[in-house]
């Protein structure tokens, strides 16, 4: 297997639902041994997370890991926030851009890069329930030509 396989763990289906993502990044993430095989087995949820700046620092809060079922003792808390690693400049721009009104800091996706567990952050921009609607309409669409297209 080579050192940048990826595999993915799992995606935040909600996000894209949710927000417009304008740009992405790809984060490191501080997490404890129980806690990445825990994720080794898939068992994380992304739905309700979001991420702060605070003090230079930027974490992940609401990702929920399941406690590694024989990790006993060293299990930590499913909803803990976690720290990400990033270098200081790119933690200052994202800073810059979330004081901008309306943008926010959402994962995308948890996966592993080699032996690494990494997050993908997506700087978002939060959709009002026409832009939803609009793009659910375009979204049946490209599905309705795609199917008239293949029946031809």
């Amino acid at each position: 297997m080579a050192a940048d396989a990826v595999k993915v763990i799992a995606n935040n289906k909600k996000a894209f639902h949710d927000y417009f993502i304008e740009e992405k990044f790809e984060a490191g993430i501080e997490l404890a041994g129980t806690e990445v095989k825990s994720l080794r087995l898939g068992n994380v949820n992304l739905k309700d997370s979001f991420c702060l700046i605070k003090d230079g620092q930027l974490s992940v809060l609401g990702m929920h890991i399941s406690p590694y079922e024989k990790g006993n003792i060293f299990n930590k808390e499913p909803r803990r926030p976690r720290r990400l690693l990033m270098h200081k400049r790119e933690i200052l721009r994202l800073f810059g851009r979330i004081k901008q009104d309306g943008y926010s800091l959402i994962p995308l996706s948890v996966y592993f890069r080699g032996p690494r567990v990494k997050l993908e952050l997506g700087l978002a921009r939060g959709k009002k329930l026409y832009d939803k609607r609009a793009s659910a309409a375009s979204r049946d669409a490209k599905r309705e030509m795609d199917r008239a297209m293949k029946n031809r």
